[in-house]
């Protein structure tokens, strides 16, 4: 009888101590991709998204002037199937890593071979593929992600738009047949 009652108040004390789950926090920048088909084209941008969380981001916690990894964590990429003609210059078919240098009024966009690294640790400017400026337009409310998106205009011609804090820039990009 003794074992019974002991048993039985072990058990309902087990039972009043079980563990809540432990909730998984959100990432401060978790991962997100931005793709579309353009045409027969499948454009994908593969980034972490940091948040502004009340800082000052261009100019102060990412440099004006400095090699930038275009997102958190590891380098931001983009990653095409088809030929894409940008600023008159041809981007071949790939997965590219991409950066940027940042100024008030001007962006410089980076396509680089090495797509595969944390940050900007292996960066070599050696590996670039092509470079081109973007104007640097100002956004009205705060995008507090940092936000990549690809649309399709047309079946040959899509946008690529980089927003974050109060900046966005944006280039058009064409199929190569």
């Amino acid at each position: 009888m003794k074992y019974l009652i002991f048993s039985i108040l072990l058990l309902a004390l087990l039972m009043g101590c079980k563990t809540e789950p432990k909730t998984k926090k959100k990432p401060l920048s978790p991962h997100q991709t931005a793709m579309a088909l353009v045409g027969d084209a499948h454009i994908h941008i593969d980034y972490s998204s940091p948040g502004v969380r009340g800082r000052t981001i261009f100019g102060e916690l990412i440099p004006y002037g400095e090699l930038w990894r275009a997102g958190a964590n590891d380098a931001t990429w983009l990653e095409t199937n088809k030929d894409l003609l940008i600023n008159q210059d041809t981007l071949r078919k790939g997965k590219y890593g991409v950066f940027i240098i940042p100024d008030r009024d001007i962006w410089i966009w980076v396509f680089n071979k090495n797509w595969n690294q944390h940050g900007t640790d292996d960066y070599k400017e050696a590996d670039d593929v092509m470079r081109f400026d973007l104007p640097v337009n100002s956004l009205e409310k705060v995008q507090e992600h940092l936000e990549y998106q690809v649309k399709k205009l047309a079946d040959d011609s899509g946008l690529v738009t980089a927003a974050w804090e109060k900046t966005k820039v944006e280039f058009l990009f064409k199929i190569v047949e």
